[in-house]
């Protein structure tokens, strides 16, 4: 009787997870359409984003119950594809390290590394999972070789966090730290974007950052002051930024999506961008996969906020789909009578006492 007591608070508090993800996205698309509207502002391309992460977000769930081992393999197959076959991926002038196309260059391949990463760990076959973390290797090597070291940097660590999930007992401080990571990042643009740093640490993160991204950061500070409540209103921060004036290729973005958020569409919005992360933390934290699943998906979509807090693969429709299809992946649970998904506690009612269950 406790057991069963125990698994339906546990399917209530997933229930509530999954309310929380729909009202933060619709939150997103309605404050967008209220600022679009206060400045007469262009929603489409924030409207585009958050269908691109419902609908992978939804895929991901449907196919995390039936192909739970092939389709994350798939879907590295698949972002390898279009970083080899499209490495523009899109359309666009720019193409510098981290901004633009090189930055969705990089965020795709991380995308893959964990999907690969975290198709081994549903997997208990030997051989099939040596082969899924060759699959993650091999898309390392490609970020290599077309020349990405943002994704190969990236692709490491996704790796490597991977491999030190296997011996990870609680996920909840272990989400934690990568939620505290992804803080620290994008408060150090804030910071430097404010001025607020030391000069000698300013002049060098300026310079490895170039002064023209860091000059968008501070216009898109500029127009969060102006107007903290609503901002300039969707689409338009390249109409109000004089550096991306000065620019004959700009794309009219700050290429950071927090201050992107602050320009356009004031406090609330950097807020509900956060609260979309936290989102996704919280379904990985109360997920019925096991431990490695969870944190690898995690470490993956940390690693792909911290390109987002320094360059534009938000941007994209292919990331935002990857995003939210690695997070239904990850958090699919199986349909009322079914057996347990590969890569999940086998007996629930022990495990989640003990290593799988969230830790509070």
């Amino acid at each position: 009787m406790t057991s069963a007591a125990g698994r339906d608070a546990d399917e209530e508090r997933r229930e509530v997870s999954d309310a929380v993800g729909v009202a933060v996205l619709a939150a997103c698309a309605g404050w967008s359409l209220v600022t679009a509207t206060v400045h007469d502002g262009r929603p489409e391309g924030v409207l585009l984003a958050v269908l691109a992460v419902a609908a992978g977000y939804a895929a991901g769930r449907i196919c995390g119950v039936l192909l739970p081992v092939a389709a994350p393999a798939a879907a590295a197959l698949t972002g390898l594809a279009l970083t080899v076959t499209l490495p523009r991926l899109a359309p666009g002038p720019e193409l510098s390290a981290l901004l633009g196309h090189a930055g969705a260059t990089a965020a795709m391949l991380t995308l893959s590394a964990g999907a690969a990463c975290c198709a081994a760990w549903a997997t208990e076959v030997p051989l099939p999972r040596l082969a899924l973390r060759l699959l993650a290797v091999t898309v390392t090597i490609t970020a290599a070789v077309v020349g990405s070291t943002t994704a190969v940097v990236t692709c490491c660590a996704v790796l490597l966090c991977s491999l030190a999930a296997g011996h990870v007992r609680h996920r909840g401080p272990a989400l934690a730290v990568l939620a505290l990571s992804a803080t620290l990042v994008t408060g150090l643009t804030w910071a430097l974007a404010a001025k607020a740093l030391p000069a000698g640490l300013t002049r060098s993160l300026t310079e490895l950052l170039t002064p023209r991204r860091v000059g968008l950061w501070r216009d898109a500070l500029g127009l969060l002051r102006r107007d903290p409540g609503v901002g300039v209103g969707p689409g338009r921060f390249g109409e109000h930024s004089p550096t991306a004036a000065l620019s004959t290729l700009s794309d009219g973005k700050p290429h950071s999506a927090a201050l992107q958020m602050a320009a356009e569409q004031g406090a609330v919005g950097v807020l509900l961008l956060a609260a979309g992360f936290c989102w996704v933390l919280l379904a990985l934290w109360r997920a019925r996969r096991s431990t490695p699943v969870v944190l690898t998906a995690g470490a993956t979509l940390t690693a792909l906020a911290t390109l987002a807090a320094v360059g534009n693969a938000l941007s994209f429709t292919t990331v935002s789909v990857g995003a939210g299809l690695l997070a239904g992946l990850t958090t699919a649970r199986p349909l009322a009578g079914a057996p347990p998904l590969p890569g999940s506690p086998v007996r629930p009612d022990r495990e989640l006492r003990g290593r799988d269950r969230p830790a509070v």
